[in-house]
């Protein structure tokens, strides 16, 4: 069977090297490509998609795995071969469900959604990107009628980003934070605000991007395995485990905006990093679910940026490289102005406060959308509504409202709740390490984050695939997805802010 299991890894080894090309190329799309060549990279992108889809149904893995299966049962349940062979099962079964021409279509047609998505949110002018849109929501209507029916169409999306994860059961997870955070907001609103009007001055940029570039050094990303730039939306990309490369973006007269971009995705990118290599060029490379991805950039950009001790470190080196912004601002102005809590438009921009609403709001729109009850001809009103219902505000324009996400471009419908569930996980992973760390402020003070890395790597990152993100968390945490410490830290974080 071991010769089988090698003749397995070097197939699956070539389709994850196809992947990993393509991923290329959407990199350079969204970085550096010139605009005019969307439709020839589109092509490219739909031709290589294709490639990689047949090869990775072909009858010849299907032949192994059903091969491997009963020996596989053999093995300790935790063993990388087990996990290796079911996991890419599971996967095998999924993806020979869909067809290899609706892959190649959906790599075209998304290629040119993203551009015209780039084009219209610039240009704030939803209609740009509508047509765009339509066509998507009809591929992912499509893809959900290739699976056999689920309890909700949502959930075949869902589970594409989130393996096991069902739409009822985030419901129920969202409906219990949703009155608990709320409660917290209107209390907060109670309470005199918080000045933060130096965070709105104008930051020299490339001063910016240098002091990003030096707090996630200092956390531990590898630039000799990744890199930096800009992009129009922040994301992370990986092209194997030892070429990891994240972006930023920056905005005018914002003095945080690209730092906490940098730290989030490089939040993401020391997970890449940290998988183990005995998993490169399997499915098993990468991280076990978005949520527990976003546990990870989540809680560098907040439970570490956004923290204090922290900032008794790093402050003094942000006020030397903007004496002119902050040179007057002491350390305790600045904590408490990075914390602010205030209803705001843009998702990336918002508190962690109100940050979840964001996401609520966007879960609401998709299964709407999915379920037939929303056109997307409808979808800004729809959008300015709920942001009317949940925070109380409604988008001047469509950049600030139904624009502002690049998701929907690239038919990652089923994504956005793994934002909130990931800060969910985030603090259960950070109530779990300082349980047994707490001398965490303290090396936080001193600029040292290697202990928390370094059990990060432990505990989550060199297992990329090898668990389920429910099993993953229950094994690390003792428990499963669970609201309750995220609440805790919200509320003992603002009860100090904010002295409730």
């Amino acid at each position: 069977m071991e010769a089988k299991l090698n003749q397995l890894k070097t197939l699956l080894g070539e389709v994850a090297d196809l992947g990993q090309i393509i991923a290329l190329l959407d990199w350079d799309q969204q970085t550096y490509m010139p605009q005019g060549a969307a439709e020839t990279r589109g092509q490219q992108l739909s031709t290589l998609s294709a490639l990689a889809h047949e090869k990775g149904i072909s009858p010849e893995i299907g032949k192994l795995l059903e091969e491997l299966a009963p020996w596989a049962e053999s093995l300790d349940r935790d063993s990388e071969e087990y996990r290796l062979i079911t996991v890419t099962a599971k996967d095998y079964a999924k993806e020979t469900l869909v067809p290899t021409d609706y892959v190649a279509e959906y790599s075209q047609v998304s290629t040119m959604a993203h551009q015209a998505w780039a084009e219209a949110r610039a240009k704030s002018d939803f209609s740009l990107f509508r047509p765009h849109l339509e066509r998507m929501l009809d591929l992912k209507k499509r893809y959900v009628s290739f699976f056999p029916p689920a309890a909700h169409p949502y959930d075949t999306l869902l589970d594409d980003f989130e393996p096991g994860m069902k739409t009822d059961d985030v419901k129920e997870i969202f409906n219990t934070l949703r009155p608990q955070q709320v409660e917290l907001i209107q209390a907060i609103a109670a309470r005199p605000q918080v000045d933060d009007a130096f965070m709105h001055l104008a930051y020299d940029e490339q001063k910016q991007w240098d002091f990003g570039v030096n707090v996630v050094t200092a956390f531990g990303y590898d630039w000799n395995r990744g890199r930096q730039d800009k992009s129009a939306h922040p994301f992370t990309t990986n092209f194997g485990i030892d070429d990891v490369r994240i972006t930023t973006r920056f905005e005018k007269d914002s003095g945080a905006s690209a730092l906490f971009s940098t730290m989030h995705e490089a939040g993401h990118g020391m997970y890449e990093q940290g998988v183990g290599h005995i998993w490169a060029r399997t499915p098993l490379a990468g991280g076990a679910s978005l949520a527990v991805h976003e546990s990870q950039s989540r809680m560098w950009e907040n439970l570490v940026g956004r923290s204090l001790p922290f900032w008794e470190h790093f402050y003094p080196k942000l006020q030397a490289a903007f004496p002119a912004q902050l040179g007057n601002v002491g350390l305790e102005q600045y904590y408490k102005g990075i914390n602010k809590v205030e209803r705001s438009l843009v998702r990336v921009e918002s508190d962690e406060a109100t940050y979840n609403l964001h996401i609520m709001l966007r879960l609401e729109l998709e299964i709407a959308m999915i379920e037939g009850a929303l056109q997307v001809k409808d979808l800004p009103e729809a959008w300015n509504a709920k942001m009317r219902d949940y925070l109380g505000l409604t988008p001047p324009n469509d950049a600030k409202g139904v624009l502002q996400d690049i998701h929907w471009s690239g038919g990652m419908i089923g994504y956005f709740s793994t934002y909130a569930l990931g800060n969910l996980i985030s603090a259960q992973l950070w109530e779990k390490f300082r349980s047994i760390n707490p001398d965490l402020d303290d090396q936080m003070r001193k600029g040292d984050f290697s202990a928390l890395l370094s059990w990060l790597r432990v505990k989550i990152h060199q297992h990329g695939r090898k668990y389920e993100p429910q099993e993953l968390v229950q094994r690390v945490t003792g428990s499963k997805i669970d609201p309750a410490p995220y609440v805790r830290y919200l509320k003992t974080k603002y009860g100090q802010i904010y002295g409730l």
